[in-house]
Parts: structure tokens; C-alpha cells; sequence
């Protein structure tokens, strides 16, 4: 019996060894922000998107049942701020530089720029990141959390905007930082 216990306790010593990590998820970066005033925070269920003239097709309501919720965290420079900009930029950027990360598309120089990144199959994507940056303004991570979003078919979602069928007033204060960084097609880091 004694030996039993012993058993299970090196087990569970070692799965708790083997589950901790050093490294930070995105996850917990951006509940670890929500209660810094520094940053600006928005969680948006997809449903709250939905403008009331909306006129979907059956196709892109579809896209957008994937999508099952919205993260936005902003980190709009200021004058006090600009000292840490530069640390949490870096901690951000080190997060998605974990292998779980994939990239899908960077654009941008070296003032201004945003990266698209997933986790996720390509064809069944689980999580979408966008992470835009202006050196002028500060940066924001945009966490999209689905199931099985697919790129192709994200693209064409992006077209309601356009047409007013998706209300993306939600994340007013929010735009002004990544205005213009989707305006040159250099390759950032």
C-alpha cells in the first residue's frame, strides 16, 4: 500500500513538473493586462459585431460562427508610458516567437507594422493573432478565438465590413493605434 501512494505522488510530482513552463502564453499576458491602466482592453462576443442592417450571406455567416470571441489589448503611447513601451512590445514579440506561433503574413517597416500569426491546423485555425505596431502610436494584439477559422474564408468576411454589416465601432479607441500600420508591404521582425 505504501508503495502505491509513493506511486502516485511521484506521479503527480512529475506531471506538475512537466506541465509548468517558464514560458508565457499569450492568454495569460493579456489577463495579466486587463487590470493595467496603461492598456486599453475590449472583449467582444462575434454576436456584438453584428450591426443591425446586417445582411449576411449564408457563407459568411457561417465564417463568422466560427469566430467565437474577440481580445483586443492596446498599448497607446503617451507621454509617461513611452519608458515601458519598448519592454512590453518586447514581451509580446517573445511570446509569438514560440514555435506554437505560426506566421502567416508580416508587413509593414520598421516604425509601423503588423503580423498575422495562428495556432491551430492551417485549413482549421484555433486561434488568429494580430499583432500591429507604430512606433508613433503604440501596439495592440488582437486574439480571434474559433473553431477551425480558415484565412480564405476570413478574407472574404472582411468584405461585410466594407458594406457595413459588420460594426467595428466596438473597437474605436483601438483603431487609431493601427491606423497606418498596414500601409507598406515590407517585412518587419
Amino acid at each position: 500500500m505504501a508503495l502505491i501512494k509513493y506511486a502516485i505522488g511521484l506521479g503527480i510530482a512529475a506531471l506538475t513538473l512537466f506541465s509548468c513552463s517558464d514560458s508565457k502564453s499569450l492568454q495569460q499576458y493579456l489577463v495579466d493586462k486587463q487590470d493595467d491602466d496603461k492598456f486599453l482592453k475590449v472583449d467582444l462576443a462575434t454576436s456584438l459585431l453584428q450591426s443591425e442592417d446586417s445582411n449576411f450571406t449564408q457563407e459568411e455567416q457561417e465564417i463568422l460562427n466560427t469566430v467565437k470571441k474577440i481580445n483586443v489589448v492596446a498599448y497607446p503611447l503617451k507621454g509617461e508610458n513611452k519608458v515601458n513601451y519598448q519592454a512590453e512590445k518586447d514581451k509580446v514579440k517573445s511570446i509569438l516567437a514560440e514555435e506554437k506561433y505560426k506566421t502567416l503574413l508580416k508587413m509593414g517597416s520598421n516604425n509601423r507594422g503588423a503580423t498575422l500569426k495562428y495556432t491551430g491546423e492551417e485549413d482549421a485555425i484555433d486561434e488568429l493573432i494580430v499583432f500591429a505596431s507604430d512606433e508613433e502610436r503604440g501596439f495592440a494584439v488582437f486574439r480571434l478565438l474559433g473553431e477551425k477559422m480558415r484565412p480564405d474564408k476570413m478574407i472574404k468576411l472582411m468584405q461585410s465590413i466594407d458594406r457595413g454589416d459588420i460594426d467595428v465601432s466596438q473597437l474605436s479607441g483601438i483603431g487609431s493605434i493601427i491606423e497606418g500600420s498596414f500601409d507598406t508591404e515590407e517585412t518587419i521582425d
